[in-house]
């Protein structure tokens, strides 16, 4: 069982140790970092999504706010919340709040009604999402603010989703490698099962796109996950 990390900050990608350990199983890190004209490719695909994506999406963005705004007037319309990128570099990511307004103080007493095996908090009826909130989860739309993260170069239009700061204190070296590479909006996970997955399932596709990732295999799944959306499935 390879040993778990207890602190994020601690976490070396790039340490002999560190890449010896993850090497071993599937992924170098310094491979990775060699791809310079797909890196350079994908950077521009991302550019060019979210500015159109952020142009298009304007009107939706708009109704959305006044709504959340009309169902909890005290509440931000925006949740913003320090998630994990690349190499264990924090930033906060953008969603539209989907939640109550104090749906982290009522984690802890929901924590035991975990659906999810591993490093993952779900549950599929979660009292705390409000009545707009389940709508837009169910269609996506809430994650469409991260359009604006994927234009600052915190995550990009395709990769591994970006964890929670408490779940990669439970990552083991295997499952810190989804931490090589820009997390993504989508990937492979969310094309392939979403919420019907579980973590291991999870970890485990997103190593594969890392192994697979080029400018194709990333327009791919940005067609899968437009149906994807369409169908509503595994989506809460």
């Amino acid at each position: 069982m390879l040993k778990k990390q207890k602190n994020v900050e601690n976490i070396d990608f790039f340490s002999e140790n560190s890449a010896t350990a993850v090497s071993t199983r599937v992924l170098k890190a310094e491979s990775i970092n060699s791809r310079y004209i797909y890196r350079l490719f994908k950077r521009l695909l991302d550019i060019f999504g979210s500015v159109i994506g952020l142009f298009l999406l304007s009107s939706i963005f708009l109704v959305v706010a006044i709504i959340i705004k009309k169902e909890e007037k005290s509440g931000s319309v925006f949740f913003v919340q320090t998630r994990i990128g690349k190499n264990g570099k924090k930033f906060k990511m953008y969603k539209f709040r989907s939640m109550c307004i104090d749906a982290e103080s009522k984690l802890i007493e929901l924590l035991q009604y975990n659906e999810v095996d591993g490093a993952m908090f779900k549950i599929k009826e979660d009292p705390r999402i409000t009545k707009v909130g389940k709508f837009i989860r169910k269609t996506s739309i809430d994650e469409l603010p991260q359009l604006w993260n994927v234009l600052k170069g915190d995550m990009s239009l395709v990769g591994p989703r970006p964890p929670l700061v408490r779940e990669v204190e439970n990552y083991s070296l295997y499952d810190s490698q989804r931490l090589l590479v820009t997390p993504g909006i989508t990937g492979l996970w969310q094309v392939s099962g979403r919420n019907s997955l579980d973590f291991k399932e999870m970890v485990n596709l997103d190593l594969e796109y890392i192994r697979r990732c080029n400018i194709t295999y990333d327009l791919k799944i940005l067609l899968k996950t437009f149906f994807v959306v369409l169908k509503l499935d595994n989506a809460y």
